[in-house]
């Protein structure tokens, strides 16, 4: 299913594959939204020739990562993967509704701290009424009270 998005004052399209939920799209969407400003070059579900595809990417100027995204379900296998072995400088977590406390404990437990010094290491927790503030698929800013940002 094709899902017709206005983000940051660009429209972006957005293919939801079989088996892939509207929040895992809405998640995508929203990063985006969030930090095109920040990262012009922002691309979503681009290939780096990794182990690992990003659900939201930005090179540097020295073609090294500047922001990684990944949305939804994600592994701490994953996570520190992505920070030990790709010179990302942010990489952020999107999740919805989520109950954080115990992952933050997890992710500062199994990934060592020089992995996630100077705000490498970002979640933003989404309301769980997200879907519904969003419907209009007409996402300029996202709002400060539609999510909480946590630095790991």
């Amino acid at each position: 299913m094709l899902h017709d998005f206005n983000l940051a004052g660009k429209r972006m399209r957005l293919w939801q594959r079989t088996g892939e939920s509207y929040e895992h799209i809405l998640m995508k969407a929203l990063g985006y939204a969030m930090f095109a400003r920040k990262y012009p070059n922002l691309e979503i579900e681009t290939k780096v020739g990794l182990r690992y595809k990003p659900d939201l990417i930005a090179l540097s100027e020295k073609n090294d990562f500047a922001f990684w995204g990944e949305c939804g379900q994600n592994s701490i296998r994953k996570t520190h993967w992505i920070l030990k072995h790709t010179r990302t400088e942010k990489l952020v977590l999107f999740k919805i509704g989520f109950n954080a406390d115990s992952l933050i404990k997890q992710l500062r437990d199994e990934i060592p701290a020089k992995y996630r010094t100077g705000g490498k290491l970002t979640l933003i927790n989404f309301v769980n009424e997200i879907v519904k503030l969003t419907e209009t698929k007409q996402i300029a800013k996202v709002s400060k009270d539609w999510f909480d940002e946590i630095e790991i």
